[in-house]
């Protein structure tokens, strides 16, 4: 059964020094390695069944999503819609039927095993009572994608490119769907640290794309048309593409500041060196994020931390809607109970009214 253990900076510090830290950076580097040098389109072929299994149980998502349309009315909030319980409940209900379908051709899996499996799953596209979504959520498909690959439905050496290029890429457009249909609120007031509202392996699996690039620097981000010429081809530039998108009241410089110091570092090279050290120290190594991690059989909990706290995939829905009170804050409220309306409904709600922003 999953269970969350990280809860004070004890814990943290016998995380931080832990095998599965080590195992689970290890896992994103990994993934990052394999993409290096190639384009969106630049999959490996033949598609292994495993990729095409899971592939098929994001498309899957995609009905969900579609099931549950927003109702529009007078009074509709900057915060995020209400609609997206009924989506989380219905990945809830059907979470049981849409893994075992994905390890249809694998031997029988031990119920910690594919409870653990269902938690990842279910975790990875938002909190249910908060309506938002951040890295920390992100995260949780990470473990997911590990997780296949540790029970053999996933070849990390064989499929790693196509886990990045065709699944990560399909989560984060499933994703994009989400946060613009309901209006998913970041998950802390400042998203992942001035990288984005709320996506970081995007731009780390992105750098890693174009490390090899000659001609792309990365002050090619603040180029409008090699934005637009570049979106589709590398993760990189369509996640500056979509924030472009959406917070059109103000530059890059302005709402995204660590972006554009970023830019200003000459080699994408180091810029990929610099994500996952970044990594480490804004994700896995923050309490705020890592106090919602769910250690079980795949991924287990460091010795000597706090008493575990279980959690059932079937206890999700509880206890999103009562929360358990333990969290814990840094002071930019990174995490939870402070609603953050995002940019995507900060825009939308303008265009409604008829208004430019004053801010985004």
């Amino acid at each position: 059964m999953a269970v969350k253990r990280l809860l004070t900076e004890n814990d943290m510090q016998l995380w931080n020094e832990s095998e599965t830290f080590k195992v689970l950076i290890g896992f994103v580097n990994t993934l990052a390695l394999s993409v290096r040098g190639r384009e969106n389109k630049d999959y490996t072929e033949p598609i292994s069944e495993g990729v095409d299994l899971v592939s098929k149980l994001l498309t899957k998502v995609t009905t969900i999503i579609d099931k549950h349309e927003v109702l529009e009315d007078a009074d509709t909030s900057r915060f995020g819609k209400v609609e997206f319980r009924d989506f989380y409940d219905d990945i809830v209900e059907q979470s049981t039927e849409l893994i075992s379908e994905v390890l249809k051709d694998t031997e029988t899996v031990d119920t910690d095993k594919f409870d653990d499996l269902c938690t990842y799953f279910i975790n990875s596209w938002g909190d249910r009572s908060r309506i938002d979504y951040g890295s920390g959520h992100e995260l949780n498909f990470i473990c997911f994608l590990y997780c296949l690959t540790e029970l053999k439905v996933l070849d990390l050496e064989k499929d790693g490119a196509n886990i990045v290029l065709l699944l990560f890429i399909e989560y984060l457009d499933k994703m994009r769907l989400l946060e613009t249909k309901y209006w998913l609120e970041p998950a802390g007031s400042h998203g992942v640290w001035g990288l984005d509202d709320y996506h970081f392996l995007p731009f780390l699996f992105g750098a890693f794309q174009l490390a090899t690039h000659k001609h792309l620097k990365p002050k090619s981000i603040h180029n409008p048309e090699l934005v637009e010429m570049f979106q589709d081809r590398y993760l990189y530039f369509g996640c500056i593409a979509f924030i472009n998108k959406v917070k059109t009241t103000a530059t890059l410089r302005w709402h995204s500041p660590m972006l554009d110091d970023i830019s200003g570092v000459k080699q994408w090279q180091k810029v990929a060196e610099g994500m996952v050290k970044m990594y480490k120290a804004e994700v896995l190594q923050k309490l705020p994020i890592m106090q919602h991690f769910y250690f079980g059989s795949f991924l287990k909990c460091p010795e000597g931390v706090s008493e575990p706290s279980a959690h059932s995939h079937e206890d999700l829905q509880k206890e999103a809607a009562c929360g358990d009170g333990s969290h814990s804050h840094n002071s930019w409220a990174d995490c939870c109970g402070i609603a953050i309306p995002s940019a995507i409904a900060a825009s939308q709600m303008a265009n409604k009214n008829g208004r430019p922003l004053p801010f985004d």
